[in-house]
């Protein structure tokens, strides 16, 4: 096998390696509930600083009363007693909402690390501590007015070794710190 074609493997393999595990299968509401749903879409994420900063973890509901000025707040519920405040957002007149938890809640809740600059004002992520727990975690969404709720579950891994990677490579970079 010549050298341009174990290049050619090589490469194949990576890109199969870092493009695998990165699909998840769509969360759908359940036709036959009537009344409050939520689901969370990806329902399965890991804990890497690259991949959850580029993951869109987003509350979509439907069927709790609208209200005028309704919102909801969705926090997650885990193990070791981890409560996560995710997201927030507004009930629509039908009923429905959709809430994405943001980057800076991503960052400092899920991962525990703060967003700071640097000499040229560009974010870097200084990591502090331990991330939330791996595990299942329940998702409840409730109306702040209606006194309404419905729940979910939300499964948080641990990175892979590609996500290792590239944190590792993120930290040569210098867009990646851990305190000491």
């Amino acid at each position: 096998m010549g050298d341009r074609n174990k290049i050619f493997l090589i490469l194949m393999l990576f890109y199969f390696f870092m493009s695998s595990g990165c699909s998840n299968k769509i969360n759908k509401f359940n036709p036959t509930i009537i009344g409050p749903q939520v689901i969370v879409n990806p329902y399965v994420i890991r804990l890497g600083v690259v991949r959850l900063r580029d993951t869109e973890i987003t509350f979509e509901g439907r069927g709790f009363t609208p209200r005028s000025g309704d919102s909801i707040l969705v926090i997650l519920y885990g193990p070791k007693e981890s409560k996560v405040i995710a997201a927030e957002g507004q009930i629509n007149h039908d009923g429905t909402f959709k809430a994405s938890v943001s980057m800076l809640t991503k960052m400092m809740e899920f991962l525990k690390a703060d967003i700071v600059m640097d000499e040229q004002f560009r974010p870097i992520v200084l990591i502090k501590d331990q991330p939330i727990p791996r595990g299942t975690y329940t998702v409840k969404a409730s109306s702040m007015l209606g006194r309404q709720s419905a729940e979910t579950e939300l499964i948080i891994l641990g990175p892979t070794l590609i996500d290792r990677l590239k944190d590792w490579i993120g930290k040569l970079k210098g867009s990646i710190r851990y305190s000491e």
